[in-house]
């Protein structure tokens, strides 16, 4: 009987790194130009218009742009939309809103993939702490995404984090992936899971990684456009992401405009590790 082999996993060229890394740049770049754009009165397609520019600008394809049919260059997920929310004219963003902001972008044949969630005016307490709670548990993760670890211990290091802010929903239904030639590639990288699993990661291997936190129930639900995912009890949800390689010097984030380093250095030296 033959045994099931697992899907390869793309291996890049230090050249073609460089060649993420300038997908990752503009990315970064064009994910900045929309923080500093959200504001109440703004609609979702006046970003989308933001974003394509500012991709072809720098001379980049958008990624999203006619992907199995999606009509817009950004992902704009707003509330109780947790991913994969459809730009539109009539979706003002409102005072107290938030908004999760996904974006990629292609430099010859290489992709990076990022997301941001963003505050729109004055949010509450508890609303902030969602989003730092999500974003923080991504650099967990990549901090996890060292060269010997292996693939869930990226998981099981987001997960943990979540778990030790409170009680949160951990989205399980979509996760990170791998990227590079395509925007998605095996393996697929979920959000939660236990350490020590899958395959190891080696020098070459990019991976986008997502964390979705929401405040009730992980639950979730499709709408009829086939397109927005929404939390199934209404309540607001945050979303992060980071396209990033793995190399000898540690995980090198191509999406953030520093490299990440200086970041996962704090979490190495405050004594977070791969487990596993």
């Amino acid at each position: 009987m033959w045994k099931r082999r697992r899907p390869a996993i793309q291996i890049k060229s230090a050249d073609q790194i460089e060649l993420m890394r300038a997908a990752g740049l503009v990315v970064g770049r064009t994910l900045e130009r929309l923080r500093e754009a959200v504001k109440p009165g703004l609609t979702t397609a006046d970003l989308d218009d933001i974003a394509e520019d500012s991709i072809r600008s720098e001379g980049a394809t958008p990624s999203f742009k006619g992907y199995h049919g999606f009509p817009a260059t950004i992902c704009t997920s707003v509330n109780e939309e947790i991913v994969h929310g459809i730009p539109s004219t009539a979706k003002v963003l409102r005072d107290g809103d938030l908004i999760s902001i996904d974006c990629g972008a292609i430099v010859e044949g290489w992709h990076g993939d990022a997301a941001v969630t963003v505050a729109v005016g004055e949010i509450t307490a508890e609303q902030q702490r969602l989003m730092d709670v999500c974003e923080e548990s991504l650099w967990h993760g990549l901090a996890a995404g060292r060269a010997g670890a292996r693939l869930s211990d990226i998981s099981h290091a987001i997960e943990t984090y979540i778990r030790s802010q409170g009680s949160y929903g951990v989205v399980e239904g979509y996760t990170g992936h791998g990227i590079g030639t395509e925007m998605h590639m095996d393996p697929a990288v979920p959000n939660h899971g236990p350490p020590g699993q899958g395959p190891e990661l080696v020098p070459g291997m990019c991976f986008a990684v997502e964390p979705m936190v929401n405040l009730g129930t992980r639950s979730t639900w499709e709408l009829e456009d086939g397109w927005t995912v929404v939390t199934e009890d209404g309540r607001h949800s945050a979303h992060f992401e980071h396209t990033f390689a793995v190399t000898d010097d540690g995980p090198w984030v191509l999406t953030a405009l520093d490299g990440g380093r200086g970041r996962i250095a704090e979490l190495l030296d405050g004594g977070v590790r791969p487990t596993g």
